[in-house]
């Protein structure tokens, strides 16, 4: 069923006719996940629980960075920066995928709120993308250049470059939103996807979308892969340094912190392109490849960046006994 609104729209049209009648989508309809109709259930406590552990993970983070002083370093403020951003991308998509698995009313979206969650997601994604490339930058003059570090990485250089990360995510969900919305959508309003993203609503478009789709190619594409070859280019120098590391021991465990970091990049990054930087578009695999960055990303960062670090590790042993004498008192 549509949802529209009958509108006039005056227009050049041969053999003199002046007026012709469009009805504009008010309201879209998201598919959701592709799965078999049995599994709503497990679906929804699965990915319920994610969401839940995502959430507190993140905001855990935030409380033991916040009270202990001793994780008031430049690594720990980005890392602030990518927990907030990971509970708030999350809240973007999951929440609503889980209601178009609670029931078919859960699948309208406005075409405001599809507007806003499309702009939300972009944002956050890109942010994010940008934030990686810092972190990266950040790890190489730490690893590269210890005894410069604190005058390379100064308290200002810092807000700097978080500044920049989160203005440079603005503009470029800016970009991609404006584009797809400044066309007609007067026909199908069925979103092949479980939440409002630029490739499946342009098919839904009453004009032709062809520059779109190559804005979006060139714009994703430029910033994905600039930032991915730097990120690239960050780990090889500091794979470098790491081997000039005299113990065997310190070489292990910076090699381990490396590998668990570029796992969470490629999770990133890895659907990202596959399904932004392909010719055409495979509707059902694309649903299932972009939970790896909206779903389990943002679970596995709390885990891979912080939660495995032996400073973070003795920060939530001081709170946790904190709130013991707090208690037992």
């Amino acid at each position: 069923m549509w949802h529209t609104t009958d509108v006039l729209y005056l227009g050049e049209e041969p053999a003199g006719a002046a007026v012709m009648n469009l009805s504009l989508v008010t309201t879209f309809f998201l598919s959701g996940l592709p799965h078999p109709p049995e599994l709503d259930s497990t679906l929804f406590g699965i990915f319920l629980l994610i969401y839940v552990l995502t959430v507190l993970g993140n905001l855990l983070i935030l409380l033991l960075i916040r009270l202990d002083s001793h994780l008031h370093t430049p690594m720990y403020f980005f890392l602030t920066n990518l927990s907030f951003i990971d509970m708030w991308f999350s809240t973007v998509t999951v929440p609503k995928m889980l209601m178009t698995l609670v029931s078919p009313t859960g699948r309208a979206i406005s075409f405001g709120g599809c507007v806003a969650q499309l702009y939300s997601f972009h944002f956050l994604g890109s942010t994010e993308c940008f934030l990686y490339t810092v972190m990266s930058y950040d790890r190489y003059l730490a690893i590269s250049y210890p005894l410069r570090y604190s005058g390379l990485m100064s308290a200002r250089m810092c807000a700097l470059l978080a500044i920049g990360t989160w203005l440079s995510g603005s503009l470029h969900s800016a970009v991609q939103t404006t584009l797809t919305f400044r066309l007609p959508y007067c026909g199908p309003n069925h979103i092949q996807h479980y939440f409002c993203d630029a490739p499946p609503i342009l098919k839904l478009a009453c004009a032709d979308t062809s520059a779109n789709e190559m804005v979006i190619f060139v714009n994703i594409g430029v910033v994905a892969s600039g930032c991915f070859l730097l990120i690239v280019l960050s780990y090889v120098s500091i794979v470098g340094s790491i081997l000039r590391i005299r113990t065997s021991e310190g070489r292990r465990r910076a090699f381990q912190t490396c590998a668990s970091h570029c796992i969470v990049v490629l999770c990133f990054f890895g659907p990202g392109i596959f399904i932004y930087l392909r010719p055409g578009s495979r509707n059902v695999m694309d649903g299932i490849v972009a939970v790896f960055y909206t779903v389990l990303t943002p679970l596995l960062n709390p885990v891979v960046y912080t939660l495995r670090n032996k400073e973070v590790r003795k920060a939530l042993l001081k709170l946790t006994s904190c709130f013991v004498l707090t208690y037992e008192k």
